[in-house]
């Protein structure tokens, strides 16, 4: 059995240590850059140097993790849930890899697995960027904690406003996924042949394709987000209310700042994008390799 047919054959616990790692990972690594995408989106305040200058000045250098609590704490699940998930998928679209040990799942399998993966995971993701954006927006004198801000949403705007945002949630990261996952398969397959088989890719490979695989995704779907950003910031931020719903956001957004608006801070997007999801698949990839060897390393034990 060739490297894939473990992969996907691996039993939950090892994708879920794997999915958290490669999200803790990438976390730690985006975290400042995602906040500066997020002030960049709902404040017109400048470039992204200047925003930079202004949080470490008027907050300090810490500022720029504000927030990181409800990502970072959701990320082994959230992670762990979307490879698992993609990995389920990627049988069901493309049954032949198991009756040909010798195959791989197709180009079209991965993205089409990579839309499911996309859509289903909006469930968790939706929520939880929600309430990191209201913590990135938030200043020194407002809550800090996410459970403080989530029991707030709750308290004023019911079940329903902790889900604001979920259907461009969906839009977003659906079609999203599946240009990530076939990004990422077929990049690491240029740049290393066989690979995709045998497993056997170089941590630079890894990441330059992850990398890779990040920025494309954005790309596509940013404008979405930028409006995505801004209803789930309204009720937050005074300056920001008034929108009912996403055509009216989009029509007031143009209207008010011009169409440049929906492509503000992409530069600060697909640098964060690059380097966050680099570290998400370089870290995954190693965690599951470290895990089937461990595995290989055990039957050979008990065989001897």
């Amino acid at each position: 059995m060739d490297f894939w047919q473990e992969l996907l054959a691996s039993n939950w616990g090892r994708e879920f240590v794997a999915g958290g790692f490669g999200g803790i990972a990438g976390t730690i690594a985006g975290h400042p850059l995602d906040t500066l995408r997020i002030r960049q989106q709902s404040l017109n305040t400048g470039s992204a140097f200047s925003i930079l200058r202004q949080v470490v000045i008027k907050e300090g250098p810490a500022a720029l993790y504000k927030g990181m609590g409800a990502p970072l704490a959701s990320v082994t699940f959230q992670n762990a849930l979307v490879f698992q998930i993609y990995a389920i998928l990627s049988r069901a679209f493309d049954s032949s890899i198991f009756a040909n040990t010798d195959s791989v799942p197709s180009y079209k399998g991965v993205a089409m697995a990579g839309v499911g993966t996309g859509a289903i995971q909006s469930l968790i993701v939706s929520p939880v960027e929600l309430i990191k954006i209201r913590l990135q927006l938030s200043k020194k004198t407002s809550p800090t904690g996410p459970i403080h801000v989530a029991k707030t949403i709750l308290k004023t705007e019911g079940i329903r406003g902790l889900f604001r945002g979920f259907n461009i949630t969906i839009l977003r990261d659906a079609p999203a996924h599946g240009i990530y996952f076939w990004t990422y398969e077929y990049m690491r397959e240029q740049l290393h042949p066989g690979c995709r088989k045998t497993g056997d890719e170089s941590l630079k490979t890894m990441w330059i394709s992850g990398g890779l695989a990040g920025v494309s995704s954005w790309i596509g779907c940013y404008p979405l987000d930028v409006v995505k950003t801004r209803l789930q910031a309204q009720s937050w931020t005074s300056s920001r209310k008034g929108y009912d719903g996403v055509i009216d956001c989009v029509e007031k957004s143009v209207k008010q700042e011009g169409h440049g608006v929906l492509w503000r801070g992409l530069r600060t997007t697909l640098a964060r994008a690059f380097v966050v999801n680099g570290a998400i698949f370089a870290a995954y990839e190693t965690a599951m390799r470290c895990l089937i060897n461990q595995q290989r390393k055990q039957h050979s034990d008990r065989s001897s």
